[in-house]
């Protein structure tokens, strides 16, 4: 009888899926428990902004047509913010889907593709599918060494993943060093700079990576509706580049790989200063809540520019992880990135972010 693994390819086969954060839904059928708080996902505590949700409903009568496979409005929406064209765009089911473009249309078994020790799961998970090599850099406190990435690079590099802020553990790179890394790549080498979280750096200081582009044709910028915008569950990304660069991701892309519902929500998202804004208000006032309480517990943790932070235990963090989910509170285990004593907390609302305090006192009383 043909095993049937034996007949995908190579990457696929040893290929270990993404993770993702458990439900809600997951741990009160486990446990029979109610009034959960799930801190594990990064997700917005805020959710749905208003000008989203009118959009949605708007949008429901036509639900029995296809989408816009070309995502025309909300392209010309994001050309119009950045002050690039709609050609320059790329829209994906979310940035991870942007990330697997990538990988789709330039890296071959023969390439390789650099990224670094603790840097997103979803780079290793898309460089082994495609059968490529993953070069991956020793970090330097816990964020990206630039310097050991660029004297990583070969004849054979083909792709460049740098996540800023970095996820799970928060790390920010100075704009300057990260131009400067980019102005030192060769030609044939592309750096997919991943901002997921830049609308919690941009509140607060200034971020360009976007006027790059007219100067760097192998750059690919990833963003997301997932995180401040709070349209996690809509699943919608974007890369901004050089025409060239859409053009090519565009050719691999799925037609209709956004919904009508996420298109026009995200839309009206973009527009939505205000939701924004309370977003990385109530961010930045959760973090402090967080940490300040960490430290009295005599805990350090990484300084956080995203919305979420990850803290040291001094011990593993698996099984303080699962006594929390007896808690009803969820929250995300890091030993996958080479993390095993930390636990990654996003940021939730100050009712939630003092329910999963009170939850780890009571958790470390009793280690």
């Amino acid at each position: 009888m043909t095993n049937i693994y034996s007949l995908a390819v190579e990457g696929v086969q040893k290929l270990i899926p993404y993770k993702a954060g458990k439900p809600i839904e997951e741990l009160e059928r486990e446990l029979g428990i109610s009034n959960i708080i799930k801190l594990a996902s990064n997700e917005n505590p805020l959710g749905i902004g208003e000008k989203a949700c009118a959009a949605i409903q708007n949008a429901i009568a036509d639900l029995a047509l296809y989408p816009d496979g070309s995502g025309f409005d909300l392209k010309n929406a994001l050309a119009k913010k950045y002050a690039l064209t709609s050609e320059q765009i790329t829209l994906g089911n979310g940035s991870n889907e942007i990330l697997e473009l990538v990988a789709r249309a330039f890296v071959t078994p023969e390439n390789e593709v650099i990224f670094s020790q603790h840097a997103f799961a979803v780079y290793p998970i898309v460089t082994q599918a495609v059968g490529a090599k993953a070069v991956v850099t020793p970090a330097i406190n816990y964020g990206h060494d630039l310097n050991a990435m660029l004297a990583s690079v070969t004849a054979k590099t083909r792709v460049v993943f740098i996540a800023n802020p970095n996820n799970p553990t928060g790390t920010l790179l100075k704009q300057e060093a990260v131009e400067h890394f980019i102005s030192m790549l060769p030609n044939h080498v592309l750096c997919v700079l991943d901002e997921a979280y830049f609308e919690f750096v941009s509140q607060t200081e200034s971020v360009d990576s976007v006027s790059w582009l007219q100067q760097f044709p192998n750059l690919i910028i990833t963003r997301t509706f997932s995180k401040a915008y709070g349209l996690a569950g809509l699943r919608v990304g974007y890369s901004l580049s050089s025409v060239e660069i859409a053009d090519l991701l565009n050719r691999v892309r799925q037609p209709f790989n956004n919904n009508s519902l996420a298109l026009v929500a995200a839309e009206a998202a973009l527009n939505d200063a205000e939701h924004v804004r309370a977003t990385v208000e109530n961010n930045a006032l959760g973090m402090t809540q967080l940490t300040d309480d960490f430290k009295e517990l005599g805990l350090t943790w990484i300084p956080s520019a995203g919305n979420f932070v990850s803290v040291d235990l001094r011990q593993e963090g698996l099984p303080i992880y699962e006594k929390l989910l007896r808690k009803g509170v969820i929250v995300r285990p890091v030993g996958v990135y080479e993390m095993p004593n930390f636990l990654r907390i996003s940021v939730g609302t100050p009712t939630e972010n003092a329910k999963f305090l009170t939850a780890l006192k009571e958790v470390l009383a009793d280690v």
